[in-house]
């Protein structure tokens, strides 16, 4: 079909020419798509506003030979909005897109990455939990989905039940005494515990989490998500951990 219709996520957008953007979004059923807003920069603009960064939005597009053509906008939510009011919000939406941007390949579809996206700026945008913790929460539930679970309760290189001391990013998270390579890290029982929480939902523990854990915890998500994927996830510097 020529055209096709979807809701999407807005990760980011590039200007193109005197007036056009292109806009990579995060579809439900079409996985991560770019499509051209024509006219979007100029002020008479039908939907220029509503496809900023962070926006859920319904939309219609016609397949192009090279680049797709956005040709109708609805608005579902405009988190951008909230979100842009609020530094830490917006540096830790920020980031989750950018993570959302390298993780999911052109035209690969999963469901669940979606919904987990939606969720995240959902709750940043709604100021439900801090918004650090929403994104090492992301990014940890992303990557399980996405194939590179983080090991908690059991060791990443053999697999016997823990709880282990020990961690170690290349082999996939916590490692036994037996399996546990030279160099590995030994975090604390608290981040030991809110890593658990982030990756079970546990909001409850998560949002009593104290500075310290959650600092551990950042620099143990942002080497493991950048380890796996090869890529440096630039945003993540940004975050402030109270």
């Amino acid at each position: 079909m020529k055209t096709y219709r979807d809701d999407a996520l807005v990760l980011r957008t590039h200007d193109i020419g005197e007036a056009d953007r292109i806009i990579t979004m995060l579809s439900r059923n079409h996985g991560k798509v770019r499509a051209v807003a024509k006219g979007v920069r100029k002020t008479a603009s039908r939907f220029g506003a509503r496809v900023e960064p962070f926006s859920h939005v319904d939309i219609q597009i016609y397949r192009g030979k090279t680049l797709d053509t956005i040709s109708q906008v609805d608005t579902l939510a405009q988190y951008g909005r909230t979100i842009g009011r609020d530094y830490d919000a917006y540096t830790a939406a920020s980031a989750i897109v950018e993570f959302a941007d390298l993780l999911n390949d052109d035209e690969a579809t999963d469901i669940q990455l979606f919904t987990l996206l939606h969720g995240a700026l959902h709750a940043i945008a709604s100021k439900m939990h801090p918004p650090q913790l929403v994104v090492y929460s992301y990014i940890l539930r992303s990557m399980l989905v996405a194939g590179w679970g983080f090991a908690i309760d059991e060791c990443a290189s053999c697999g016997v039940s823990g709880p282990h001391s020990a961690l170690n990013i290349a082999a996939g998270g916590a490692v036994c005494d037996d399996c546990r390579p030279v160099g590995s890290a030994t975090p604390s029982v608290e981040a030991w515990q809110l890593l658990l929480a982030l990756m079970s939902g546990d909001w409850v523990s998560a949002n009593r989490s104290t500075p310290s854990a959650q600092k551990a915890v950042g620099a143990i998500v942002t080497a493991y998500a950048q380890w796996h994927i090869e890529k440096n996830i630039k945003s993540l510097r940004l975050l402030h951990v109270s």
